[in-house]
């Protein structure tokens, strides 16, 4: 039996209850994420007392601050970031033309490395990092202004059909349309012109503005997710047409009440805005009016054939803007510490805020001891000590007491190495739980010592990066590479139209509607090889092995074999443009072989010899053919010459007179 399609009241209702119920709503992973962002900022844990120590370690930003480098290393110190792999012998040149494409919408038709940096600083503080990627196909208009043009540069101007004419001044005619003999001189006209063209465009989206419904494994077979954004009156119209603030019931920027995650970003130098609405900060001027827009991805079932469907719901308060049906949710997530079956991992925050808190406390308590070191307590008879002279603190300062043992000196308990002790086992703590050690962050003074080996070394540096690597390979299989497939899958499905970009410092025709509808995306950051000296001390034994090879004969190694492992070389030492040290024995003009010009001459000459002797064989035949026609002719003339005397000798006949 089907059933009717919901109203838009009853969608309306649904996305707010979907709202209330989903993770990152006011909830406890919230409130962890609003805790954590106060760690890495190291402000106070509300327990100081006024008078003592208010010390605050700052493990937490020191821990992520440290990761990060490694993986921005990883990932953004090659031209590459991923490969695409072939299917078939037939998509190898598809294959390296997506590969190169890919990696350069993502670096540089957007901010690659800002989005990479923000991403993973917000997995590694924030449990997961999110970025948003879509086919944005707004409007993008230009305004421009000519002065003096002559007939044919106007009308060459105005003939685009992307150009509209706003203002348009003839030769002689005022500002006012009147005309005049001091009238301006040539054309002058004020265009819009239109630059809108489909792109890919990703960017990162806050944690606080992600919403994604209970137990969800992941956002693509998640019920709901939600992008709950601020945008102004004036984006609002260009997205979705002329809006008047009326039709717009609720959803206003400071109805809502502000998230205390939200507001943790900003308490650092305290530059949020809460407190203002839009009526202090734009006044009378709505166009500056700020909503609040949710961009809902849901299952639902719309139109009543019993299947829940993807739709995009975008709405302001009440009022639906958009409901559409698409195919994708265009979120990406990444986390650093994955656990099975849930969205939300852990983060590094979440490994190492009670850390800082116990090194805090005890450093609050060390430091406490050392004032009562330098500024002791004291016991005082009453009334026989001034206590303004003990209270004063300064070097030769005078008490003036009434008896000899009106003031005697307090106790305080030395400082034991075990307090020390403590905190070292504290940072032995967050590096096996981070992986982030003495040996990553700087030179170990004891691994200068005569009895470390450097084999030694380079295993406790190993060992303190696992952790480090194992978290860049969660971001490379389950974030990056993901994201690299949906870039794919978005300018093969939407760009139908060839486009001209330089790649690898060639410029190049891309047709990505030509590709395979599907390759195999592989990410290629080099992990689990080992750092980049040991890459590089690899590469550089393959190639003096390599050029050993070619130079004793043997036929194992090629050219192009030696081009690639100079390719990777120069990679590695961080160098992109291959193109200016190395050229590719493919595309290189080929050089003349000495042997081959020795072949070759003896080959000319041999055919030299054949064609003199064919000359010969030739002059003989017609010699023969000579000597045979004259040899026939003289048969001929003798033939002749016997006739002749045969009708010589014939007698006579009888009776002739």
């Amino acid at each position: 039996m089907a059933k009717e399609k919901i109203t838009e009241d009853e969608l309306v209702a649904r996305i707010d209850q979907e709202i209330t119920d989903s993770l990152g709503y006011g909830d406890e992973v919230s409130l962890q994420r609003e805790r954590a962002m106060e760690y890495y900022y190291g402000e106070p844990f509300g327990n100081e007392v006024e008078g003592r120590s208010q010390f605050i370690d700052s493990t937490v930003q020191d821990t992520i601050e440290w990761i990060k480098p490694t993986l921005m290393r990883i990932f953004a110190s090659g031209d590459q970031m991923v490969t695409f792999n072939p299917v078939g012998p037939e998509d190898v040149d598809s294959a390296k033309q997506a590969t190169d494409y890919i990696n350069h919408i993502f670096m540089k038709d957007n901010p690659g490395w800002e989005i990479l940096y923000a991403w993973f600083t917000d997995a590694l503080l924030q449990k997961n990092g999110i970025v948003k990627v879509w086919w944005d196909e707004s409007e993008e208009w230009n305004r421009e202004e000519y002065k003096g043009l002559d007939e044919m540069e106007l009308q060459s101007l105005i003939s685009d059909p992307r150009v509209e004419v706003i203002e348009h001044t003839s030769p002689g005619m005022e500002l006012d349309g009147s005309y005049s003999e001091g009238g301006s001189e040539g054309h002058h006209v004020v265009i819009s012109r239109d630059m809108s063209k489909g792109r890919v465009h990703v960017e990162n989206v806050p944690p606080d503005e992600f919403l994604i419904s209970r137990m969800s494994k992941n956002i693509q077979d998640a019920r709901f997710t939600c992008h709950r954004v601020k945008k102004t009156l004036t984006e609002l119209r260009e997205i979705y047409g002329d809006l008047d603030p009326e039709d717009l019931s609720g959803g206003i920027y400071g109805d809502h009440e502000f998230s205390g995650e939200r507001e943790s970003r900003y308490v650092f130098d305290n530059s949020g805005n809460e407190g203002f609405n839009n009526e202090t900060l734009y006044g009378a001027d709505d166009s500056l009016s700020e909503y609040w827009l949710h961009e809902c991805f849901m299952r639902v079932d719309f139109d009543g054939d019993g299947i829940a469907e993807l739709r995009k719901v975008c709405l302001v308060g009440s009022t639906v803007l958009a409901n559409e049906e698409i195919d994708r949710i265009p979120f990406v997530s990444l986390t650093p510490i994955r656990i099975p079956h849930k969205f939300f991992g852990l983060s590094v925050a979440d490994l190492t805020m009670d850390l800082q808190l116990i090194k805090s406390t005890l450093m609050r308590n060390l430091m406490d001891n050392m004032y009562n070191q330098n500024f002791g307590r004291y016991a005082v008879l009453e009334g026989q000590a001034n206590l303004d002279d003990l209270l004063t603190q300064r070097p030769g300062g005078v008490v003036r007491v009434k008896s000899p043992n009106a003031v005697m000196p307090l106790a305080t308990p030395p400082l034991q190495n075990y307090s020390f002790q403590m905190l070292q086992y504290l940072d032995s703590i967050r590096e096996s739980r981070s992986g982030v050690s003495s040996s990553t962050q700087g030179l170990n003074e004891d691994a200068l010592k005569s009895h470390t080996t450097a084999t030694a070394v380079a295993q406790v540096m190993t060992a303190a990066q696992a952790r480090v690597e194992l978290i860049a390979r969660n971001f490379a299989e389950t974030g990056v590479k993901e994201l690299m497939n949906v870039i794919y899958e978005l300018v093969q499905k939407n760009q139908d139209k060839q486009r001209v970009v330089l790649l690898n410092n060639q410029w190049v025709p891309v047709r990505p509607d030509m590709w395979r509808d599907k390759m195999d995306c592989s990410v290629s950051v080099g992990l689990g090889h080992g750092n980049r000296d040991q890459q590089l001390m690899h590469l550089s034994t393959m190639l003096q092995f390599a050029t050993q090879a070619m130079s004793g004969g043997l036929s194992i190694v090629t050219e192009q074999n030696l081009y690639n492992m100079g390719s990777a070389l120069i990679k590695n030492m961080g160098f992109q443009n291959v193109q200016d040290f190395l050229t590719d024995p493919a595309q290189a003009p080929q050089k003349p072989n000495p042997d081959q010009d020795i072949k070759q001459s003896e080959l000319q000459l041999k055919k030299g010899e054949l064609d003199v002797k064919i000359a010969e064989v030739q002059i003989k035949q017609q010699k023969l053919q000579m000597e045979a026609a004259e040899a026939q002719v003289d048969a001929q003339l003798k033939m002749a010459e016997i006739q002749i005397e045969r009708e010589q000798k014939r007698p006579v006949a009888i009776g002739a007179t």
